[in-house]
């Protein structure tokens, strides 16, 4: 059958990263047992759907994370009574923020697509020029890569979506949008790329939505996340050290703080603190907003050196709310102010994970990557 076709084209994906565990960064061929493990995780997304499990954008009822949560990382978080629903006040927040003119951004749901189309899924951000410096640029760096390819924006958080048409009256394409703009524009083949940080339940989620367009075209697939194998940890290494080796100075501790879930890909990030030590970057650190490693975490294991000054940044593909607020906020437990308190001098870079070239170029390469298994089917 051409879904069971669907889930040989994904079981690369579903197998090489963090559903397994973090044990190894082999890429797995399709085959049957890859057939079985997508299989496996589609019936995992199935039965967590039957709960209070939230839905990728286009697909039903919309349940979506908390106000502000505009960083794709951000995944449905089981045990938070605070992602069960949106509040008004924390919407009026928001929209005090000067987020950047939205007309500079290109929102990329045009027609006349194409032959050929290259779907670039996003949580998104309504922080307008944040998402043309990150997500915006992932998609410019795919156009470039890709001249054949009709490069197309979709957005997973309805909240976003709706947030910045009210605001802005920009209209962005959700995923049920963006694919069935897909099939009234007569694709044949379609690659999506997603631009999630690990493969969480969120990418599992919509593994299994496309499945479900398998027959609506001749050629499809689906690309991996940005951590997967061992060679895209060292590749975020590299650019996030680089990136910050000016405050390199012996004095300063370099955190980053990602998002975080409940779900066992949660441990990317404690796989991404070890990678750092093992390659003699002791002075960085990895928490999260949400999970393990805590902010507590962080503090204590910088307080266990002899630094004067601390730098802030996010481990997110996007600075969004969690950047600008639980990082950087002035609240009194931003990790900003708990740092401050602490005595540190704290600097704090606001820039996404997709601002920098060299994790552009390595979301070319899984959709390279996912073209040339699209090809093959």
């Amino acid at each position: 059958m051409r879904r069971k076709q669907m889930a040989v084209l994904f079981a690369a994906a579903v197998m090489a990263a963090g559903m397994t565990g973090c044990s190894g960064g082999a890429r797995t061929t399709a085959g049957t047992t890859a057939a079985s493990e997508a299989a496996a995780q589609e019936e995992r997304v199935e039965k967590a759907g039957a709960g209070d499990e939230a839905k990728t954008a286009g697909t039903g009822d919309v349940k979506e994370p908390e106000s502000g949560a505009e960083d794709l990382e951000k995944e449905p978080d089981r045990g938070r009574e605070a992602q069960e629903a949106q509040t008004d006040a924390g919407e009026e927040d928001e929209e005090n923020y000067d987020t950047g003119d939205a007309s500079m951004d290109n929102t990329r749901n045009q027609n006349d697509i194409g032959d050929k189309e290259l779907l670039v899924l996003s949580f998104g951000t309504s922080y307008n020029d944040n998402r043309r410096m990150t997500i915006g640029a992932i998609e410019e760096a795919m156009e470039k890569a890709f001249p054949d390819y009709g490069v197309r924006r979709g957005f997973t958080s309805q909240i976003i979506i709706d947030r910045v048409k009210s605001r802005d009256k920009v209209s962005i394409d959700n995923v049920g949008e963006a694919l069935d703009r897909a099939v009234d524009n007569g694709v044949k083949t379609l690659v999506v790329q997603p631009t999630h940080l690990m493969n969480g339940l969120e990418y599992g989620d919509l593994v299994v939505e496309l499945a479900e367009y398998s027959d609506a075209f001749e050629h499809i697939a689906v690309g991996e996340p940005l951590l997967t194998s061992e060679e895209d940890f060292a590749g975020v290494i590299r650019a996030v050290t680089e990136a910050t080796a000016e405050y390199d100075d012996g004095e300063t501790a370099i955190c980053f703080m990602g998002h975080g879930t409940e779900a066992e890909s949660n441990q990317v990030y404690g796989r991404m603190q070890k990678m750092l030590a093992d390659a003699g970057y002791d002075h960085y650190y990895v928490g999260t907003v949400e999970a393990e490693p805590t902010l507590e975490d962080v503090l204590a294991a910088v307080q266990k050196g002899s630094y004067r000054r601390v730098v802030l940044e996010p481990l997110m593909i996007v600075a969004g709310d969690h950047a600008n607020n639980d990082m950087a906020g002035d609240e009194e437990d931003s990790w900003k102010t708990v740092f401050e308190n602490a005595g540190y001098e704290v600097v704090c870079i606001l820039r996404g994970l997709g601002e920098l070239e060299a994790v552009q170029q390595m979301f070319v390469e899984h959709a390279q990557a996912a073209m040339d298994r699209a090809a093959q089917n």
